[in-house]
């Protein structure tokens, strides 16, 4: 349609303009159908058989923090300890 039309169509609400977009998907150089997960841990049987040369490893992360521990307790000897303390301490 020239512009003219399609501006006046446009306005009466009569033409609706619709953007259609489209992809190409082609197989990359590491395409495969396998799933490969990456090693986490070496073991010995690793190293006898030198298997771990060829096998992908997951790489470390060395800056996380890990998780906080689920509880702790002081030492029955060190609660003692910090009570005689402060009794001392009190006393002058």
């Amino acid at each position: 349609l020239p512009e003219r039309e399609r501006s006046e169509l446009k306005r009466r609400k009569l033409l609706l303009e619709v953007t259609l977009k489209s992809f190409w998907i082609r197989k990359g150089s590491a395409f495969s159908t396998a799933v490969a997960r990456p090693e986490t841990e070496l073991t010995p049987e690793m190293i006898a058989t030198g298997s771990w040369r060829r096998l992908p490893f997951k790489p470390y992360n060395f800056s996380s923090l890990g998780l906080p521990p689920a509880c702790g307790h002081l030492h029955p000897l060190l609660k003692v300890r910090s009570e005689l303390r402060q009794i001392f301490l009190e006393m002058g």
